[in-house]
């Protein structure tokens, strides 16, 4: 299996017992020049394979439609995907594996501190003017009964300045510190920047690839 994987980063922030978490990066030798129904094509079988190797075994993998939009739904293992017309899940149910795509846009990853529940949200230019990471935040403290101070956010790469005019990671850290948020990471890296490692829309014209962010609640705590 791992020599059909591709390499996916992790993050410090979210090395909690019960609560899983990577960054599948861009896959060596796939030719992703291509619209991105076809890319992801391209990209499904290799995905599939690193989600094994990142800790995902097994676990039914929920997605939204992304549309660039502020909504946010709460999922089950029994809900259907893709999710339409939103671009943030929610869930509290142990084994079901959250999935956002991006290729510029930050994946905004959301877990409590406690395992009560998990959030993902897309998140580019349009869905931070409109709120989504806030939205975000709201609904998952109200479906567990957290307070905001118990909710971890991490942002993963994402285009930033000088390769695009807006810093939508500053805005979305400072949309989290205003939602009451006070454990706000950011990996900083640039999209635009590594092409060895990342897809970049903007960069590629829109003929690329898409990183798939992934959040899940583990159903046994790491061993780690």
């Amino acid at each position: 299996m791992a020599d059909k994987s591709c390499p996916f980063e992790t993050f410090p922030s979210l090395n909690l017992p019960r609560i899983r978490a990577a960054f599948i990066q861009r896959a060596p030798d796939v030719d992703v020049q291509a619209d991105r129904e076809v890319a992801l094509v391209r990209l499904k079988s290799i995905h599939l394979a690193t989600m094994e190797c990142a800790g995902f075994a097994r676990m039914p993998l929920a997605q939204a439609d992304q549309v660039h939009s502020a909504h946010v739904r709460i999922v089950t293992k029994e809900t259907l995907y893709p999710v339409p017309d939103c671009d943030a899940l929610i869930t509290t149910n142990a084994g079901l594996c959250l999935g956002i795509y991006v290729a510029d846009c930050a994946a905004v990853y959301l877990a409590d501190k406690h395992g009560r529940g998990i959030a993902l949200a897309h998140s580019g230019r349009k869905g931070t003017e409109l709120g989504i990471v806030t939205q975000t935040i709201a609904t998952l403290c109200a479906t567990i009964g957290a307070n905001p101070s118990d909710i971890i956010m991490q942002i993963s790469p994402c285009i930033r300045p000088p390769h695009y005019e807006v810093d939508f990671a500053s805005d979305i850290r400072a949309q989290a510190a205003a939602a009451g948020l006070t454990e706000i990471h950011d990996c900083g890296y640039c999209t635009a920047s590594n092409p060895t490692a990342y897809y970049s829309y903007r960069r590629e014209k829109g003929r690329t690839g898409r990183h798939l962010a992934l959040l899940a609640i583990a159903t046994t705590p790491s061993s780690s």
